[in-house]
């Protein structure tokens, strides 16, 4: 095993000392062993999903092998894309995945299906209610009244709530 005479400290360091007389033209040039830029990590599932082939279910955490690569062409506000390759851990069928930063999220693309999440529902039905409320506030004026009214009783419940609170933990302070 040749280390190129580095050190036990330095083998996984990401970036190493460049002194400033460094010329990089002296360098020899390596022709890249990566072809299209994939790059073979180890990861976790970022989210749970069902393989397509066997039905397997993989949960978010499960660590994978996996291989990395740049989406050509595909950016979203100037920010990369990764695509993601892994391998089913029953019928070895190849799954992939890319990133998804407007969401920040990912998106699968091929090989599985996402399992269902109860938290993505919950977050598109509250901005489906906050719309509708908008609306029904803009087409009748006692409708607004109405939620406003709520809106101020649940805010006194709120800091009435708080007050007691307050007073019992004043109370405990004294003891």
């Amino acid at each position: 095993q040749q280390r190129n005479n580095k050190k036990m400290g330095e083998r996984k360091v990401l970036n190493r000392y460049i002194p400033p007389d460094f010329d990089p033209s002296i360098m020899p040039k390596y022709l890249s062993k990566r072809p299209n830029k994939t790059m073979e990590i180890r990861m976790m599932l970022p989210f749970s999903l069902r393989c397509n082939t066997c039905s397997e279910y993989m949960y978010k955490g499960k660590k994978f092998n996996s291989k990395k690569e740049d989406v050509e062409g595909d950016t979203y506000m100037g920010i990369k894309k990764f695509r993601f390759y892994i391998k089913c851990s029953v019928c070895s069928a190849e799954i992939t995945f890319k990133t998804d930063p407007k969401n920040a999220d990912y998106e699968c693309e091929s090989g599985a299906s996402r399992n269902f999440e109860v938290w993505r529902d919950n977050a598109v039905s509250l901005e489906e209610d906050a719309k509708l409320r908008e609306e029904e506030d803009k087409l009748d004026a006692m409708k607004a009244l109405e939620n406003r009214t709520i809106d101020n009783k649940v805010e006194m419940d709120v800091l009435d709530a708080l007050d007691e609170i307050k007073a019992i933990n004043q109370r405990h302070e004294r003891i």
